[in-house]
């Protein structure tokens, strides 16, 4: 029998960034993740990203040296406004395995499923104007209000 595995995540920025974790928090758990805290243990841990901020790359920086010393063997995915921005200097960060721009994000478990710890890292984006798809995001039980993503 597998082991079930465990996810966590951080977000970075505004309420939309919130709204879409919520829903990566959702498809992962439908296809059988664990929902962790991110303090804690966890097989793979999402970032989602801001660009607006300052310190964002350093924040990012930051959040993936905490999981190396932590867990080294789990899988790092950065998503967001930053991975859509600067796919390639994430991609840089020691320890980041994928990076999943506007267009790959909602793919996010066709792309864990298919990714190894160890393999070499992976960007999975495109340019924001060939973006042709919608994904309705919205906040449940993880906020004190609901946001619809429209």
């Amino acid at each position: 029998m597998n082991k079930q595995r465990s996810i966590a995540f951080h977000t970075l920025g505004c309420k939309l960034n919130f709204s879409e974790t919520s829903t990566l928090s959702r498809l992962l758990e439908q296809d059988g993740f664990v929902k962790k805290h991110f303090d804690e243990e966890a097989d793979v841990y999402v970032i989602n990203t801001c660009s607006v901020t300052d310190n964002a790359d350093k924040e990012c920086r930051h959040l993936v040296r905490r999981i190396q010393r932590k867990s080294p063997e789990s899988l790092v995915v950065i998503t967001g406004c930053y991975a859509q921005l600067k796919p390639q200097e994430i991609a840089n960060i020691p320890g980041v395995d994928l990076v999943l721009g506007a267009s790959e994000k909602f793919n996010i478990v066709k792309h864990i499923s298919e990714f190894s710890k160890g393999d070499s890292t992976k960007i999975c984006s495109c340019e924001i104007d060939e973006v042709s798809g919608f994904n309705a995001s919205y906040s449940s039980n993880d906020r004190t209000r609901t946001f619809l993503k429209i």
